[in-house]
């Protein structure tokens, strides 16, 4: 046989191996091709106005109290002590003395006052715990807002305190708490832009401290695979031994808009639904987001595959999808920046005092009663917008830690050295 013809079966060989390794790749990730393009297909863009987005939570967690709100459930439920209880009258805020978490307390009442002069007379107990207070089980249903639940609870969600103060407090890069989140808004955004998709390093990126066992397949990955996934834990308060660190050296504390250098990012719960969820999406980086049981507000117009990827609770999945998204970029870029949109379209900070207005404006109208101001409550009133000292960056961070000569005042944030 001629050299030539020699030349073409071995190419006309190596072409067909080429076709049918590229075909065994596509049909690998087939399922999740089709999850993406039949929730594409299917998902339908809200309105930006009016927080119109976010409406049919509020609507859906008021339908208990469709028959109205009475003087006596209301008592009975502040009796309990699951949250706080506030009183409008005539477009002045009371708060009874105590608030178990004043930080909180504050960003709640922050949103309240900005539209106090718009809202009827009412009362509510508002928890500023973590955990949801009212069970599936309780009958009749309480009347008690938190900012997060489960199925199982019949809470009505509000929009969290830290969208303005009363975060979890990490040092050194949030020691006051995080919070503002028209501020960080800005700052994520600038980062995102710094770092586009291209230029993101293609792995998975985790840090937090282990508030649940849920997140320790990640950490154990990323010891098996770093060049797959950079993850490991850091310190919180209740950090006694490296036990606590799954036998490794606390990490330093990365502040948010340094995850925008990196592709893939991960949420899991905390105690209650994560913080940081939000935050994640605005870095333009693909989120992984693990378990679907903690919901927030804004959680349900949020789509699997659409914005984010699912990942299940025990993470069995975990290693197929970073796979799957590293040989999908194109698919995996297209569900990062709709993610992004969506945060940056309909969560900005006009939407959350929207919902905060709707759903204590919907809420009055179910009062059965007027309230009467309770003499031994305190009329909260608005402060001055406090200054909130911006995330210190990673090289600042890696500075102090080394120099601890290096000390942040708690309460602004400010930093000074000391001369020994």
């Amino acid at each position: 046989m001629e050299p030539r013809c020699l030349y073409i079966l071995l190419f006309l060989f190596l072409l067909s191996e080429s076709e049918t390794c590229l075909a065994d790749k596509g049909a690998r990730w087939q399922k999740y091709l089709t999850q993406v393009s039949e929730a594409t297909k299917t998902y339908q863009s809200c309105s930006q106005e009016n927080c119109s987005c976010h409406i049919s939570v509020l609507k859906k967690d008021l339908k208990a109290f469709s028959s109205g709100i009475t003087k006596e459930l209301v008592m009975d439920t502040v009796r309990r002590g699951v949250g706080t209880h506030y009183q409008i009258i005539k477009h002045k805020l009371y708060r009874e003395p105590e608030c178990m978490f004043p930080a909180r307390c504050s960003g709640v009442e922050h949103f309240m006052l900005e539209m106090i002069n718009r809202l009827p007379d009412m009362e509510m107990i508002i928890n500023v715990r973590d955990y949801p207070q009212v069970p599936s089980w309780v009958q009749p249903v309480l009347p008690v807002l938190s900012f997060s639940k489960t199925p199982d609870y019949q809470d009505i969600m509000y929009p969290a305190w830290t969208f303005w103060e009363g975060g979890p407090a990490v040092w050194p890069i949030y020691p006051t708490g995080l919070g503002r989140w028209d501020l960080m808004r800005e700052d994520l955004k600038k980062s995102a832009a710094r770092w586009p998709w291209e230029k993101k390093s293609s792995k998975g990126f985790f840090r937090g401290s282990r508030t649940s066992p849920e997140r320790d397949p990640l950490i154990l990955l990323s010891r098996e695979e770093p060049s797959l996934v950079d993850a490991e834990y850091t310190k919180n308060q209740a950090w006694k031994s490296e036990k606590d660190t799954l036998g490794r050296t606390p990490a330093t504390e990365v502040p948010l808009v340094d995850h925008c250098e990196y592709k893939y990012l991960f949420n899991f719960r905390g105690v209650a639904a994560s913080f940081r969820f939000k935050h994640l999406f605005l870095c333009g980086s693909l989120v992984f987001h693990v378990g679907a049981e903690w919901l927030e507000f804004f959680y349900p117009q949020l789509e699997p595959w659409v914005h984010y990827i699912p990942v299940k609770q025990d993470l069995s999945d975990l290693r197929e999808l970073l796979q799957f998204v590293k040989e999908n970029d194109k698919t995996a870029e297209a569900i990062a920046l709709r993610g992004q949109k969506f945060i940056e379209d309909h969560l900005r900070m006009e939407d959350v005092s929207c919902y905060w207005e709707t759903l204590l404006t919907d809420y009055s109208k179910l009062l059965k009663y007027k309230p009467k101001r309770k003499s031994s409550y305190n009329q909260i009133t608005r402060k001055p917008d406090r200054e909130v000292p911006r995330p210190l960056g990673g090289a600042v961070i890696s500075a102090l830690l080394v120099d601890r000569r290096a000390d942040i005042e708690p309460a602004t944030g400010a930093i000074s050295f000391r001369s020994d």
